[in-house]
């Protein structure tokens, strides 16, 4: 086992051949470990099966007519999913160039200047170029636009990566023609095929390192299904077993290799282990608690819980859609502003992540633990449900029909009376039957007597009177 895991030269050269160059820093594991083919990738199964849109544009297949040519693509994903490893896939195929930018620092200028080299490729030597795209969602209107041209010609395979949903980031236009695919966090699983092939590939730590299973559990956890990630803190806590290695000892090989503990790991991220287990019942049993806590009003139990998950590396979106659901469900019209806070919460998350995510999310569990409870909307949608699952539907009252039924029963002579126009009453309450036959009794919504749904109460009343309800 040679001694440069961390550093190299030349490829297959001693660092040490380098004319004053003494010893360069190697990349990162993370991109040392990046898939050279399809079979290497771990995850997205579902997208990369045969046949379809991205595995036909990794192979490079079209149809045997020729007339079928490789579609630009969308890729939409968390971090870590393998956006930028399937985009140099996507290269490889024979006949490519591939050329890179990020939406970060280039512009419309440099966007051109690709399209042009990509027209005299194409026409020179019958070359395609894939342009691969990162962060996409931080182009302006005007430097997507810029694309259109080349990707309409199929001057360019454009591989566009994106974090943010791009029916909201991404213009229409470049949407209508590019394949969108969609990527998934990896699973626990397989974050744990990435690290044992980290562990024994020559391009990796080539077993100089051992990894202790409660190492690899919290790596597993800290990871969130981000294989970048749990990388790059495997590399760092390998670093830190290398500092802690006994004098004498030297550098770990195959023979004698370096363990890993957990309390590497702690060191190098920072991060003590926290009793959690994403798949398990502590997963649950500790979302549970701080869902009840928020309900219970006790903001200094739902902090600790909520401090709990972001220790063990839960998805901090994870937990923005409980604390939206509890905004509904626990607190509703006793104090609608729960909701609009929770709800910026959860958009906020997923455009700044973690660490400044803590913040933003411990902002909206405070506002749900403070605010007044009610449940009233909660049980009254659900007793709603349970009468339509029960059959209790019945036809629609005619007035409330739309135009062409109300005027086929006028003309039928069956019409019972015509719908009535709130706005053209008084008070803009229409005293007339909404609901079916069958259900002119029904009762589901009753507000509680506290918070801003107090002040609705006599508002209520009011509107089932005048209804006569």
């Amino acid at each position: 086992m040679s001694d440069d895991l961390f550093t190299a030269g030349r490829d297959g050269a001693d660092p040490s051949d380098e004319p004053g160059a003494g010893a360069p820093v190697r990349p990162p594991l993370a991109v040392r470990m990046r898939p050279r083919t399809l079979e290497e990738v771990r995850g997205q199964a579902g997208i990369l099966r045969p046949g379809s849109p991205l595995r036909r544009l990794v192979e490079g297949g079209q149809n045997t007519a020729g007339r079928v040519g490789p579609m630009s693509a969308i890729l939409w994903g968390p971090p870590g999913t393998g956006k930028t490893t399937l985009a140099h896939l996507v290269a490889t195929a024979e006949g490519r160039r591939f050329v890179e930018l990020s939406a970060v620092t280039a512009g419309v200028k440099d966007v051109r200047s690709v399209m042009e080299a990509a027209a005299r490729d194409r026409d020179m030597y019958g070359r395609a170029t894939v342009l691969f795209l990162d962060e996409i969602h931080r182009f302006s209107k005007a430097q997507q636009d810029a694309l259109l041209p080349g990707v309409e010609n199929r001057q360019v395979i454009l591989v566009a990566a994106t974090t943010e949903n791009p029916t909201f980031s991404i213009i229409a236009p470049l949407l209508s023609r590019s394949v969108l695919i969609s990527l998934s966090s990896l699973t626990d699983e397989e974050i744990v095929q990435v690290l044992a092939s980290a562990l024994t590939d020559e391009r990796g730590l080539a077993g100089a390192f051992t990894l202790a299973d409660d190492a690899r559990d919290h790596l597993v956890r800290m990871a969130g299904g981000d294989a970048r990630r749990c990388l790059t803190e495997l590399e760092a806590a390998a670093g830190v077993a290398l500092d802690d290695l006994p004098a004498g000892r030297g550098y770990p090989d195959e023979q004698e290799p370096a363990p890993i503990t957990l309390a590497h790991v702690e060191q190098a991220v920072a991060q003590a282990a926290v009793r959690y287990d994403r798949a398990g019942d502590e997963h649950y049993d500790v979302a549970s608690a701080f869902i009840k806590s928020m309900r219970g009003s006790d903001v200094d139990a739902a902090l600790h819980y909520l401090a709990r998950m972001l220790e063990a590396g839960e998805d901090p979106r994870f937990i923005a859609r409980r604390i939206v659901i509890s905004a509904s469900e626990e607190i509703a019209m006793a104090d609608p502003t729960a909701l609009q806070t929770a709800v910026a919460a959860m958009h906020a998350v997923a455009q700044i992540g973690m660490p400044e995510a803590r913040l933003i999310l411990a902002q909206a569990v405070v506002h749900n633990c403070l605010a007044p409870k009610s449940n009233a909307v909660y049980t009254a949608v659900n007793e709603a449900i349970a009468d339509v699952k029960a059959g209790r539907s019945g036809p629609v009252p005619v007035p409330l029909r739309g135009t062409g039924h109300a005027r086929a029963a006028k003309q039928a002579g069956t019409a019972t009376g015509g719908y009535v126009y709130a706005h053209d009453e008084p008070d803009s309450v229409a005293a007339q039957q909404y609901l079916p036959d069958s259900l002119a009794g029904a009762d589901y919504y009753h507000p509680k007597e506290r918070g801003f749904e107090a002040r609705m109460v006599e508002r209520w009343r009011w509107l089932r009177d005048r209804l006569g309800r």
